[in-house]
């Protein structure tokens, strides 16, 4: 009896250490594996942190990773960083020319901002699959948007000034000058080996002479597809510059006699005039220049349907909510172009001075002309409005205005003005036309 006592309680002690040998095993597995996920869990934690950081647009200027540019290839390590800052610096610039000073904020606001957003880092929204791209690509590359701004601009346009002084529409024509004499410049360049571009891209890029963004984004689409987003930035960047580009031309080039002429009123031009012009106008580019009718086309319904006066909806909508909507979409589009890996290159560069070099020819050759018309008898011109004859409707109009009667307060020079701004707008459309049938 004394042996089984013995044994049954050997038997016990054995379970006892075995289970508490157990637990204390289960606990300190237990203690390991939970010390385990919690290492696991900050190591996860300290990653999403690290990944954060990294992913910051902070980073991606001061120490940027691999990145394509435009045409695909990698972009260079200025592109991605001092590029970038130099270029949101020159968006901010554009804010305040634009808010600060007035200077076209309808256009230079969505283009700057546009700007903006195409050189933030990392998340790509100028890209092909960006929202910015998109734009481009559903309106800029197809033309549709010059389109519809110009049958926009035919709404809110005027022919009487043109109509009642016929001779105004000279003044218009001398301004292209500046585009043609831009084309012989740059190929004389190509020529030289200062530059190597094509007749082609020569034409695309004169065109900024006319302070056209529509007409420049139209043959550009056309002549130098590869020069489009450069050609588009130029042209409206130049077109919201024109109270700062043109004055100075103007002064240097007349007199305080000349820029106090006060021009005679304007005759009454009735309506049956004001139908019968865009037809007539519409039907001469048909006859003669089928290329431009695309732009010409679109002026003239836009100028029809107001004139009609029987399309009031048509007519306010073109006016107001369809121009207004898409001006919106262009200027992103155009500022898309902005982003330091497209604008900052020796190409863009060498467009932006062609650019300005056309510019100020067609303001000078205005100029000019009206001071050669003034030789012969008749009224005289006022020289001032010859700067008008470039096609940045109708804030080149103004800026005549602005001037003149910064020299005689009561001389009102607008009206007068629009002859030859509105000139001004068929004619670039005539030299695009032009120089697609030549070289394309």
């Amino acid at each position: 009896m004394k042996n089984i006592v013995l044994k049954f309680l050997a038997l016990m002690m054995l379970f006892a250490f075995t289970n508490a040998s157990a637990n204390g095993h289960a606990a300190t597995t237990e203690a390991q594996t939970t010390h385990k996920e919690e290492t696991y869990k900050t190591k996860s934690f300290s990653e999403m942190i690290s990944g954060f950081v990294a992913s910051t647009g902070i980073v991606a200027l001061i120490n940027p990773g691999e990145e394509l540019d435009s045409k695909g290839q990698p972009m260079s390590t200025f592109h991605k960083g001092a590029g970038r800052v130099i270029m949101i610096l020159v968006t901010f610039f554009l804010f305040w020319l634009a808010i600060a000073k007035g200077f076209e904020p309808l256009l230079l606001l969505p283009i700057a901002f546009g700007g903006l957003l195409a050189n933030i880092p990392v998340a790509g929204i100028a890209g092909e699959h960006g929202f910015l791209g998109v734009i481009y690509s559903m309106g800029l590359s197809n033309e549709m948007f010059p389109i519809i701004i110009f049958m926009g601009v035919g709404a809110m346009t005027d022919f009487g000034p043109l109509l009642s002084n016929p001779k105004t529409a000279l003044l218009g024509g001398a301004a292209q000058f500046g585009i043609f004499g831009t084309l012989v410049g740059a190929v004389a360049l190509s020529q030289a080996g200062f530059v190597d571009f094509t007749l082609q891209q020569a034409s695309a890029i004169s065109i900024i002479g006319g302070a056209d963004g529509p007409t420049s984004i139209f043959i550009a689409t056309k002549l130098a597809p590869e020069l489009l987003g450069a050609i588009a930035v130029a042209s409206y960047s130049y077109m919201a510059m024109v109270p700062i580009i043109q004055p100075p031309i103007m002064k240097a080039l007349t007199t305080d006699a000349e820029r106090k002429i006060k021009m005679t009123t304007l005759r009454h031009v009735s309506r049956l005039e004001k139908l019968v012009f865009p037809v007539m106008v519409l039907t001469l580019a048909i006859l003669v220049l089928p290329e431009s009718t695309p732009l010409i086309g679109a002026f003239m319904f836009g100028n029809f349907l107001k004139e009609s006066g029987v399309v009031e909806r048509l007519n306010d909508t073109l006016q107001n909510a369809l121009i207004n909507i898409t001006t919106i979409f262009l200027g992103l589009g155009v500022g898309s172009k902005l982003a330091a890996d497209q604008f900052l290159v020796p190409d863009t560069m060498f467009i932006m001075v062609l650019g300005i070099i056309a510019f100020s020819v067609g303001t000078a050759s205005g100029v000019l002309m009206a001071k050669v018309m003034n030789l012969f008898p008749g009224h005289k011109i006022n020289p001032l409005i010859g700067s008008a004859g470039v096609s940045a409707v109708p804030m080149a109009a103004r800026v005549s205005n602005k001037v003149g009667m910064e020299y005689d307060r009561t001389n009102m020079l607008l009206m007068h003005a629009m002859g030859p701004n509105v000139a001004g707008v068929i004619g670039s459309a005539v030299a695009a036309g032009v120089l697609i049938s030549l070289f394309q």
